[in-house]
């Protein structure tokens, strides 16, 4: 299947978007994080000025100058002032004196009530109180989601000298003294992190977590469009959960992740115009193509409801396709009579020797050019009517062509087993077209070249994926099998590996760092033809497997050696609320193995050898509900 990674912005696949932390082996990266303790806004309460009617009342005479008479007030107005003043300093001074040397009054860490104790008897209490707490594993939310983070495993520790040199600092704001009496204040834990190791603990919760945007779509229930609303996605934001879980770890409550909101580029009313506009018109009534010799065939409203799909676009809002294969595969029956279908060059190894069927030349219909034709028809409020476009078909591979590649026969074969309908159908698809492909000696095949776009437009349907280590819907899926089936025969081919990456995820029915994914343009499959003759691509595709069979000379014997199964790692549990969309999974433990394979000149007898380590992370466990 193909693996989405969060592209920088992937829950892919491996498209995914997060920002990495280095986990290169044998290097970490150790850090002590302070952090800061919550904080409340100290305040006075200030008791208002005296109205005019409560300012003191003199009386004066005509004998009594006004000066004479407020000189005495002024006088006791200062002595007071300047008693309370000197009074609250003696205060201020005698509770620095008499704190020093012990923790601030009402001062707790980590929740641990500490205030006034002796500075080893603080940390003797912190430390006892908290070493059974950072033992455990660490409960977290994600979202809705619920998990726990192993400390040990994250690389977490508390600094108990650190925690308490920061909390023992004496506070020098009056206010923030005076409301110590009745109020008490968080100083925090000083923690020592492994940022390697922290990060990686986060990101194995990104599978059960991380959630696409879905963009809003039209579906048709028989004939009848029905609008898919888009939905928001969600993504752990791994460099902001490992500042908050390292401030937070040590606290008896969940520590809640950060995550970003994935907004989708299509809204309701996007979806509501392309009703309107493109889903309604287009089955109100069947179309009617028009072929060469007397040939007709008609559309029904089905057929084009079964055809009909939107893709999401940054400026289009929502584009409409049609799936070019579900066309023709209604038109070609009735207009299979005027055509002359082409055929390739090939060899048939059904007898003791190869035998050459020789190629022919056809003319037919042009499907691409009467499909895009057909979507204005569609939503015309004209004649439902369109005539089919023809031209020639040159077979790919003639029989000329054929003999000069020097191809003698199978030198590379593999078969893998069990998929989907749906994605069978995509399966079908993606060995359609690189089947008969010549490579020629020193060029590189690319899957990607060779198939892409994998859209609806282009016969592909939507399937299931694996998105960041769980499953998923989108359209193409299934390609990978293809992949890992196509990687596998040029393996044992001798073909030179140029470029290809596995899942991120252990999938069972492949062989273990033996296997291939793809996504869009951002992962690919290649590989180099380093013979001295042509090598060609065959498909065989049955419902249940598709075998891939490469054909050529022969250069090399191929083996393939599998070594153990090391560094296992296992999977966490993450839990999903009830109500939302979630497939349960017993998950898989993460795990190295190294492949090595062993290709020996059939000339010489001359052997060399190729290894590839690959490590595979755990598939969490998913319980859905609480």
């Amino acid at each position: 299947m193909p693996e989405r990674h969060s592209t920088p912005g992937e829950m892919t696949a491996e498209q995914d978007a997060e920002p990495e932390l280095d986990t290169t082996d044998g290097a970490t990266e150790s850090s002590t994080v302070v952090a800061p303790a919550p904080t409340q806004a100290p305040y006075a309460e200030v008791a208002p000025a005296p109205g005019p009617s409560e300012q003191p009342t003199v009386q004066i005479t005509a004998d009594e100058p006004a000066s004479d008479v407020a000189r005495p007030w002024r006088k006791r107005a200062l002595l007071i002032t300047s008693g309370v003043v000197a009074a609250l300093a003696l205060l201020y001074g005698g509770d620095l004196l008499f704190s020093a040397g012990s923790m601030p009054r009402g001062v707790t860490v980590a929740g641990v009530p500490v205030g006034g104790l002796a500075l080893a008897d603080a940390e003797h209490t912190v430390a006892a109180r908290l070493e059974p707490r950072i033992q455990q594993p660490v409960p977290v939310t994600v979202g809705d989601a619920k998990s726990t983070v192993d400390p040990r495993t994250a690389g977490l520790s508390v600094d108990w000298g650190a925690t308490v040199a920061r909390a023992s600092a004496q506070p020098l704001n009056p206010i923030t003294r005076i409301t110590s009496l009745f109020r008490s204040r968080e100083a925090g834990v000083v923690t020592r992190a492994d940022l390697a190791a922290l990060g990686a603990a986060l990101a194995e919760l990104k599978p059960a977590v991380d959630k696409p945007a879905i963009e809003g779509t039209v579906r048709f229930e028989g004939v009848t469009p029905q609008p898919v609303e888009p939905v928001a996605g969600q993504q752990l934001d791994v460099q902001a959960a490992v500042d908050v879980l390292a401030r937070d770890w040590v606290l008896s409550t969940p520590v809640a992740l950060p995550i970003t909101r994935l907004m989708p580029i299509t809204t309701a009313d996007d979806v509501a115009a392309a009703i309107e506009k493109v889903a309604a018109p287009a089955v109100a009534g069947p179309v009617t193509v028009i072929g060469e010799k007397n040939t007709r065939a008609t559309l029904a409203p089905p057929d084009i409801a079964a055809a009909l799909s939107f893709r999401a676009n940054p400026t289009a809002r929502l584009v409409p396709e049609l799936n070019q294969d579900s066309i023709a595969a209604v038109l070609k029956p009735a207009l299979a009579a005027s055509e002359t279908p082409a055929r390739d060059a090939a060899l048939d190894f059904t007898g003791p020797t190869p035998v050459t069927v020789p190629s022919q030349d056809g003319r037919g219909v042009d499907y691409p050019a009467t499909v895009k034709a057909l979507l204005p028809v569609l939503t015309a409020t004209g004649q439902r009517q369109l005539t089919a476009v023809y031209g020639p078909q040159p077979a790919k591979l003639t029989t000329q062509g054929l003999a000069t590649l020097g191809i003698a026969g199978i030198i590379g074969e593999f078969t893998t087993h069990g998929f989907a309908a749906d994605s069978g159908m995509n399966i079908k698809r993606a060995a359609g077209q690189i089947n008969g492909m010549v490579v020629a000696p020193g060029a590189t095949f690319s899957l990607n070249a060779a198939t892409n776009p994998r859209d609806a437009a282009h016969g592909y349907v939507e399937a299931g994926i694996i998105e960041d280590g769980h499953p998923a819907r989108g359209i193409g899926g299934g390609v990978s099998q293809v992949a890992t089936t196509l990687y596998n025969a040029s393996y044992f081919a001798g073909m030179t590996n140029v470029e290809h990456r596995e899942h991120s995820f252990y999938i069972s029915r492949y062989p273990a760092g033996r296997e291939a994914t793809v996504f869009d343009n951002v992962i690919d499959l290649k590989f180099r033809n380093d013979n001295p003759t042509a090598v060609m691509i065959q498909t065989v595709w049955v419902p249940g497997s598709i075998t891939i069979r490469i054909l050529g000379t022969k250069r090399y014997d191929v083996t393939s050696t599998a070594g153990p199964r090391t560094n296992p790692t296992e999977p966490k549990t993450v839990t999903l609320p009830a109500g939302q969309h979630c497939t349960p999974s017993k998950g898989a433990p993460g795990f190295t193995i190294t492949d090595t394979r062993t290709l020996r000149e059939v000339g010489t007898g001359q052997t060399h050898s190729e290894t590839r380590t690959v490590h595979y992370n755990p598939s969490p466990i998913i319980v859905c509900g609480d």
